[in-house]
């Protein structure tokens, strides 16, 4: 492979035209069982950018897209680059208030949103948000195609307000499309900011990293070329599009080849396995906790997965546990990859031909990557544990107004511009990147760093455990001490292995004596991000909510501390 490059200098939006023109009578969108060819998305994505330029959205102008899955996602974000202004994409689980600081921070003139949706958004449409576009999921379903194993939610019709608020527009999707608007002519390049991808930290307010076409057209392009992907690819895409994850492998990458998505709205493991099935799926890209879930279900191994030739993703570890399951049952590698929404997703990763197994990979084209001490950001020899920084097309311009928090995440080393990621890992001999945990989350015991991905890693190696997440606890004597949050596989509940002593236990002979949890709660479920993330750090902050004991005492099924 090259070492380097070269990215096309047009911007994302140009992509679908190109697709478009080779192959107008292809699929681009497999929404269910509705297909939706290149020439039609072309067109809608068209209409669309028209409307916005009607209604006043000029080039750098904010729109929000706030919805889940969906084709309209996928229109109305092209959309918003055909029309030169920038896409600020929503989380569908928030709320108003989270809203609030992102339409206030981003100043966004615009909104497209799903009608389900839209009572969240209302409070602030109007002077502060003058324009709204809603739409139904169901509106893009044919059920000419067929309606088997469709959810029922995606045809359910939320109502909305008569009218909009007083100087400001509300107008229904399908209005707007048949208004036929005509965009003006594309001016759009490379360097044209395109993106602000609004991401939580570990305090504090979303930032929102500002994105390019081409930073975004970099990751897409580079991670195309990596993983051997072509136009006749088939790629489910299931994972949030409004997280990076979801939107490098879901929509951008795709349509750069002219590929073909099938699309699921909502993660679903039975539908999920079906859609695989008909549509002979060769590519996803998915965060471990969905994949655990997927092959996890009644039956799985009777189902012909025989499509699928490239299986990867990033967001957390791969328990090797797991790995070894998908290798060994289904022959399926998990290629792990590594990015941050800062980097659009795509910065270290496996190669697919030789990939470590809990691995970030290598640098990627024209990435460097290195690790430095967090507090002299003096570059560390191989093998030392240290802070992941890395300087590449794909690093973000920096973040949204905020000049402070550049000056924290970017630091200077031989004249280049690094960003710091917060990560701590070390490289090997051979130039891969193993992660340890993230800075922030070390468990200081006694004085002993214990870094929770490594006990979580062997935690799902337990025969019972079905997933775990381990926090930091306080403790009158050590500080802090281990505490594992864990969920049993079905069945495994008052079986004599699955007890909270009977699992110190079974910790005790493989881990060194500090790392060891000292305590161990069950829940039936961990917490998940909409990315599928666990969320350890809602766990977390639980932990420390005042009125926590420092010393909890065990409890039957449910707790223990080791001795």
């Amino acid at each position: 492979m090259p070492a380097e490059v070269r990215v096309p200098r047009t911007s994302l939006a140009y992509n679908v035209e190109v697709a478009a023109r080779r192959y107008p009578g292809k699929t681009a969108i497999q929404y269910l069982h509705t297909p939706i060819t290149y020439a039609s998305l072309h067109a809608q994505i068209e209409r669309m950018a028209g409307y916005l330029q009607q209604v006043g959205v000029a080039p750098g102008d904010r729109v929000v897209l706030f919805s889940q899955n969906c084709p309209q996602f996928i229109v109305a974000y092209y959309a918003i680059l055909r029309a030169e202004a920038v896409v600020v994409p929503a989380n569908p689980m928030w709320l108003t208030g989270e809203l609030e600081h992102v339409v206030d921070d981003s100043g966004a003139v615009a909104a497209f949103v799903a009608a389900e949706l839209y009572p969240r958004i209302a409070p602030l449409h109007g002077a502060r948000l003058p324009h709204v576009i809603v739409h139904q999921y169901g509106d893009m379903l044919d059920s000419a195609y067929g309606t088997d194993g469709i959810p029922a939610w995606l045809y359910e019709r939320a109502p909305l307000p008569a009218s909009a608020p007083e100087n400001a527009t509300l107008a229904q999707w399908t209005q707007a499309d048949a208004a036929g608007h005509v965009p003006r002519e594309h001016q759009a390049g490379y360097d044209t900011l395109c993106m602000l991808a609004y991401t939580s930290g570990t305090t504090g307010n979303p930032k929102g990293c500002m994105h390019t076409h081409g930073s975004l057209m970099s990751a897409a392009v580079g991670s195309q070329l990596w993983r051997g992907a072509s136009p006749e690819g088939v790629s489910l895409s299931v994972a949030p599009m409004f997280h990076l994850l979801g939107m490098q492998n879901g929509i951008h990458a795709p349509l750069y080849l002219g590929a073909t998505i099938v699309l699921l709205p909502r993660w679903d493991r039975a539908l999920a396995a079906d859609l695989i099935e008909r549509y002979q799926v060769s590519t996803w890209g998915a965060p471990p906790a969905m994949l655990v879930d997927f092959f996890a279900q009644p039956g799985i191994a009777e189902r012909d997965l025989s499509s699928l030739a490239y299986l990867g993703g990033g967001g957390a570890p791969m328990p090797d546990a797991v790995a070894t399951m998908l290798q060994e049952r289904f022959g399926l590698p998990y290629v792990e990859a590594y990015g941050l929404t800062e980097t659009a997703a795509f910065l270290l990763s496996n190669p697919r031909h030789r990939p470590k197994r809990e691995c970030l990979g290598i640098a990627t084209f024209g990435v460097d990557a290195r690790v430095i001490d967090p507090h002299t950001l003096a570059e560390l020899p191989q093998g030392e544990l240290g802070e992941i920084v890395t300087h590449g097309a794909q690093v973000m311009r920096g973040y949204w107004r905020n000049p402070q928090a550049d000056a924290e995440s970017f630091v200077e080393i031989d004249g280049k511009r690094f960003l710091r990621t917060g990560d701590l890992g070390f490289m090997d001999a051979e130039g891969y990147f193993f992660m340890r945990d993230r800075l922030k989350r070390m468990i200081n015991a006694s004085g002993f760093k214990v870094w929770p991905a490594e006990v979580e890693n062997l935690l799902y190696g337990h025969p019972a455990i079905h997933e775990a997440c381990v926090i930091a606890a306080r403790d009158a004597r050590r500080g802090e001490t281990v505490k594992a949050v864990v969920a049993l596989k079905p069945g495994a509940r008052g079986t004599p292995e699955a007890g909270a002593e009977q699992i110190m236990a079974w910790c005790r002979e493989r881990l060194a004596a500090y790392k060891v949890p000292r305590i161990v709660t069950f829940v039936d479920a961990l917490p998940k991000s909409a990315t599928g993330k666990i969320q350890w750090r809602a766990l977390q902050e639980q932990e420390q909510e005042p009125g926590q004991d420092q010393d909890p005492p065990p409890q039957p099924e449910a707790a223990g501390r080791a001795a």
